[in-house]
């Protein structure tokens, strides 16, 4: 009787498979502001341009378009730099922006009768000295490496942002790195892939950047470094330098960034 019993109880167990739904509570959608002025080296730097979007519920798929919004940026001397929509899109523009290194500049947001504000400086960067290559790199020691080698200048105390964009991916591989112990000495930033191979071409640039955007990337990395990257829903929220000047429990994500660029293309040998 025993043993029928415990027969009878496993299929009744694996009979089971009504499918429960969990509610789950949906927060109200923030903005996203992608607010990152870069001046490549070389360029005059006139053309720039806005992202600005909503947060979307955990499991959806898909971007929502913060359209209708209002965006200029001010700097010190008076100049006033006005980003008209690509209509419908969420994507902002001007061309006519003149960067200034070292120069304090001012974002404001205007957006469903809130107002948003951030400041920051545009920072200079070093260029990148040449590009190596290794071979017998990761864990397995069967991956591409490749080294951007920069010289960072004695007794400044300086940030960077690399981004390392391969051609066969739309998402870039990004790097924090700070000087606090490799002051006035030529290091490098790298990349190493299981995927790439000869003959791909690899999109490699350098930001100066701030002490507090370094701070935010460093930690919005940290957090990535799951399956997803830093692209991923991350376990917690991580603020930028955007503040909500009308409500400011209604923070945006995002973050205001300028910064001086120097790129190389990198073909893999």
């Amino acid at each position: 009787m025993k043993k029928l019993f415990l027969l009878y109880l496993l299929a009744l167990v694996f009979s089971c498979e009504d499918v429960i739904d969990i509610p789950l509570n949906e927060a109200e959608p923030r903005l996203v502001i992608e607010a990152s002025i870069n001046w490549v080296k070389g360029t005059d730097g006139r053309d720039q341009e806005i992202k600005l979007s909503l947060s979307t519920p955990f499991f959806e798929d898909g971007i929502t378009p913060a359209v209708g919004a209002t965006v200029r940026i001010d700097d010190s001397s008076g100049n006033t730099y006005d980003f008209i929509e690509i209509s419908g899109t969420g994507l902002y523009r001007n061309n006519s922006f003149a960067p200034v290194l070292n120069e304090t500049y001012n974002l404001t947001i205007l957006y469903e009768e809130e107002v948003y504000i951030a400041q920051e400086t545009m920072v200079s960067v070093v260029p990148i000295d040449f590009v190596e290559q290794e071979a017998g790199g990761g864990f397995g020691g069967d991956e591409i490496e490749v080294k951007a080698y920069y010289t960072d200048p004695a007794g400044v105390e300086n940030y960077y942002f690399f981004e390392f964009l391969p051609d066969f991916t739309s998402i870039p591989d990004l790097e924090v790195y700070e000087d606090r112990f490799t002051d006035g000495n030529q290091i490098f930033g790298f990349y190493s892939s299981e995927d790439i191979k000869a003959g791909d071409e690899l999109n490699i640039r350098i930001h100066g950047v701030s002490n507090r955007f370094y701070d935010f990337m460093f930690i919005l990395l940290q957090q990535g470094e799951g399956e997803g990257g830093p692209f991923e829903t991350q376990p917690a929220t991580v603020r930028g330098n955007c503040i909500n000047q009308t409500n400011p429990d209604n923070f945006p994500y995002g973050y205001f960034r300028l910064s001086e660029v120097d790129e190389v293309t990198y073909i893999v040998q």
